[in-house]
């Protein structure tokens, strides 16, 4: 197996990403990589030295301060006090897989030699992800324009032995972990610190992770709705392929194949019904599960260009002979799909709970509440709560981000994109829609057991044999969180 994972300037898929995040994968910087960094530095020296011409960001200040010039024996400091003046983020610390994964996009950002940056200070990142030095970053701060400024900033922090990292297991000072392993605080020169703040990381490595989660969620929704169908003595007329030809969107077609797929040899399913049409919660899962899947394809398409692009700025180009100030630090194009990605992920977490409902209704067969002596025990009553709870806290988060924005900077800085924000929220859909998901498979998994001795598919069986060394069947009442949480643990295992 690779030991290692290479930074070049080839295009990476979120895909990659994963594996590089997978296991104890050492990434190492590309021959091309290297050269075009010190290719990118060197010019930039050579341009400094030999004009005194404002050059935004390098030998002036920053935002509405840009007008400042700074002399050149300060522009070293001037890097420093802007990592040091923009670490102001607050709130939660942002998980350490996902810090993990911004150190991985900063460096991918930086190997294109258009930033300015020392190949020491790639080469200092690229030592952090390698030996899990990972700086203490906090979600609250970025306004997803000027860059993800406040988060990077404390990304950056320890660089320079400054600021917090986790390290194995552990919050320690920065200068702890650097001295542990020999490495001396860094010395930041021109546009360095800019370099580090500016950029789109931080919104990049939480919306990568959510299409990665999401992506299994989608999967998992399938086998869950499938099973939901069967256990409610489902049709499957509504997944014949020649209904989906007729209107002929991807996700629908793909949806609708991977439910007879999942279904085949099914009892259940080929056994005559005595009902001519399933609620829409059933019949209607390849429309609704396929529209989702079709956003998220479009989502993770926005992402892979941002994190094959160079977002800090100003962009500097060599062979042009060009620094010219821009903006693609602007973080519009990703709060929009990370709000469409909202919208998405929580449709298939609705329509699950109204599975749920269904299952619990007391129909077709099935025992109200699906428990034994209904009244001296309520059975899965409240999981159904606790799903329509989640739900609710869904359609809340659906609000848009992008659709607000704050003057910052006084004016310069005067349309923001709020993509941080809307990354925060996407994550959290994607969280609880993991948890209905998991209440949707404990309620069908007891429904299926009515459902004896008849048998689902081959497939569908031998994921139910697996859950029930875990979670047993519900003959009476007991304390149902135990199971639930269990279940999240469970369609987590799942390698499907």
């Amino acid at each position: 197996m690779k030991d290692y994972f290479k930074i070049t300037t080839e295009r990476v898929k979120i895909k990659d990403i994963e594996l590089a995040l997978s296991g104890d994968l050492k990434l190492f910087l590309s021959d091309e990589s290297s050269r075009l960094i010190v290719e990118c530095r060197e010019y930039l020296d050579r341009r400094l030295a030999a004009s005194d011409d404002p050059v935004y960001g390098i030998n002036t200040g920053f935002g509405s301060l840009y007008d400042r010039k700074i002399s050149s024996r300060d522009l070293g400091t001037l890097q420093q006090n802007l990592v040091m003046s923009h670490a102001c983020g607050m709130g939660d610390e942002v998980p350490k897989h996902i810090v993990k994964l911004i150190l991985f996009l900063k460096i991918k950002s930086l190997s294109y030699g258009h930033s300015g940056v020392q190949l020491s200070t790639v080469k200092r990142l690229v030592d952090f992800f390698n030996h899990d030095i990972l700086p203490v970053v906090y979600q609250q701060g970025s306004l997803g324009a000027s860059g993800d400024l406040a988060p990077l900033s404390h990304l950056s922090l320890p660089l320079m032995g400054m600021g917090e990292v986790n390290h194995k297991g552990e919050i320690i000072p920065a200068s702890k972990a650097l001295d542990e392993f020999n490495l001396k605080p860094l010395e930041l020169k021109s546009k360095e610190g800019l370099a580090l703040l500016n950029g789109t990381q931080f919104m990049s490595a939480y919306g990568t992770w959510c299409c990665i989660e999401a992506e299994r969620l989608m999967r998992l929704a399938d086998i869950t709705g499938a099973l939901s169908l069967d256990a409610y003595d489902g049709r499957s007329e509504a997944f014949n392929e020649i209904v989906h030809k007729v209107r002929p969107h991807p996700g629908q077609l793909e949806t609708a194949a991977r439910m007879l797929e999942i279904l085949r040899g099914s009892e259940l399913i080929k056994r005559t019904k005595m009902h001519v049409q399933d609620p829409y919660s059933f019949r209607c899962i390849p429309q609704v599960h396929g529209a989702s899947k079709d956003a998220l394809n479009y989502v993770v398409s926005v992402f892979e260009t941002e994190i094959n692009s160079v977002t800090d700025n100003p962009t500097i180009f060599p062979n042009e002979d060009e620094i010219i100030s821009a903006g693609n630090f602007h973080g519009q194009p990703l709060a929009l799909a990370l709000d469409y990605l909202c919208l998405a992920v929580s449709e298939i977490a609705s329509i699950s709970e109204r599975r749920i409902y269904r299952l619990l209704s007391g129909k077709r067969g099935l025992p109200v509440f699906l428990v034994a002596k209904p009244g001296l025990n309520s059975g899965f009553m409240i999981p159904q709560y606790t799903a329509a709870s989640i739900v609710s806290q869904n359609k809340q988060l659906c609000t848009p981000a992008s659709a607000d924005t704050i003057e910052s900077s006084q004016g310069q800085e005067d349309h923001v994109s709020m993509g941080a924000n809307a990354a925060l929220k996407a994550l959290k859909v994607i969280e609880n829609t993991e948890r209905v998901l998991a209440i949707e498979f404990y309620v069908a998994a007891q429904a299926l057991e009515f459902r004896r001795p008849a048998r689902s598919s081959d497939f569908i069986e031998k994921i139910i044999e697996s859950y029930r060394k875990r979670i047993s069947f519900v003959d009476t009442d007991r304390i149902m969180y135990y199971d639930m949480n269990e279940s999240v643990l469970f369609l987590r295992s799942l390698n499907m």
